[in-house]
């Protein structure tokens, strides 16, 4: 069984992150993908974020007509921030050890790596498969042999789809009261616009 994993803060969830994940299934040949909103992102203590129950149903919205695609609510349910090992152990002891397991992440992600909790055990763990973002410089794979020998040579990478898309933006567009209309699935801004999200005075 082949499974990739998406995580991330998705406030909210837009084309860029279902675009990605299509692509890491089709081109590595996943069973699925499973989307993990984070609970409480220790790397964004410092920002506001949506509450993580509004997160997570923007995302269910999102995937529904995607056969392939999963919510997992994983690190909504744990207490405390949320550590990307503590990801990976708990869904390694569910999935059992036949289950390769393609960590999808941006190119700004991994340079943050050397910075997580237990960065080699992530790397032992998970393939960490690599989207670079068109505002990220590259960064030379070799840096991660530092975090743990060898690391550089199981990372994949894949082209980027070239989508400039990020949640900031769409948050800011959606304050000045722009549009977002084919920034993120429409079932995802009718939600948006029924909670009133992003707007002064919203969440």
């Amino acid at each position: 069984m082949r499974k990739g994993i998406l995580g991330g803060t998705f406030d909210p969830v837009h084309i860029a992150h279902l675009v990605i994940a299509e692509e890491a299934r089709v081109r590595l040949r996943l069973d699925e993908v499973v989307f993990i909103p984070t609970g409480q992102p220790w790397l964004k203590a410092d920002q506001p974020v949506s509450p993580a129950i509004l997160r997570m149903e923007m995302v269910r919205l999102a995937i529904a007509d995607n056969a392939s695609f999963r919510l997992s609510s994983v690190e909504v349910e744990r207490a405390g921030p949320t550590y990307s090992v503590d990801t990976l152990e708990e869904l390694r002891a569910k999935w059992g050890k036949e289950a390769e397991i393609f960590f999808i992440l941006g190119i700004d992600a991994l340079k943050d790596l050397p910075k997580w909790k237990k960065p080699a055990r992530v790397l032992d763990l998970c393939t960490p498969v690599v989207f670079s973002r068109p505002e990220h410089e590259s960064m030379p794979l070799n840096e991660l042999d530092a975090v743990a020998p060898g690391a550089s040579n199981k990372v994949r990478v894949l082209s980027d789809p070239k989508l400039a898309i990020s949640g900031t933006d769409i948050r800011q567009r959606v304050a000045r009261g722009e549009t977002v209309r084919y920034l993120v699935p429409e079932s995802v801004e009718r939600f948006i616009r029924e909670h009133n999200l992003y707007c002064k005075g919203g969440n």
